[in-house]
């Protein structure tokens, strides 16, 4: 999904697949990702797109406003750790980065210019850019 996405709309209007109401004794995660999915996804938080990202929902339509975040701040973070946002979009897989080439070359700007980053986050820039180098 490229070009202008309302956000005022959620993730169930834009794909147009509403998500049946998960189960009575869903887990606190699977709870939140299903109300997430309702909200307009102008409104969602550092957070709230760690957590959908990593879950690998609405990637189409989050990863743009992601890597919008990181390109105003790179180790922007949610609930977990400083990076965390940029550790759950590195972490998609190579197959995602393939049919949004264009995200994966901002994103791949963004990488380039960090330093002194964990050893861990610095494990996935380098993943990240050897898997999209490959595609």
């Amino acid at each position: 999904m490229t070009g202008f996405i309302n956000r005022a709309r959620s993730l169930e209007e834009l794909e147009r697949d509403r998500w049946q109401a998960p189960p009575a004794d869903a887990t606190r995660l699977v709870a939140t990702v299903h109300a997430l999915r309702s909200r307009p996804i102008g409104t969602l938080t550092v957070e709230d797109l760690r957590l959908l990202i990593g879950q690998d929902v609405g990637l189409p339509v989050l990863l743009p406003f992601a890597v919008e975040v990181l390109r105003d701040n790179p180790l922007a973070e949610g609930d977990m750790y400083e990076g965390d946002l940029l550790s759950a979009v590195l972490t998609r897989s190579p197959a995602v980065w393939g049919a949004q080439p264009e995200l994966a070359k901002q994103l791949n700007v963004i990488v380039a210019g960090l330093t002194d980053l964990s050893p861990d986050l610095r494990s996935k820039v380098e993943e990240f850019a050897g898997a999209v180098q490959d595609s």
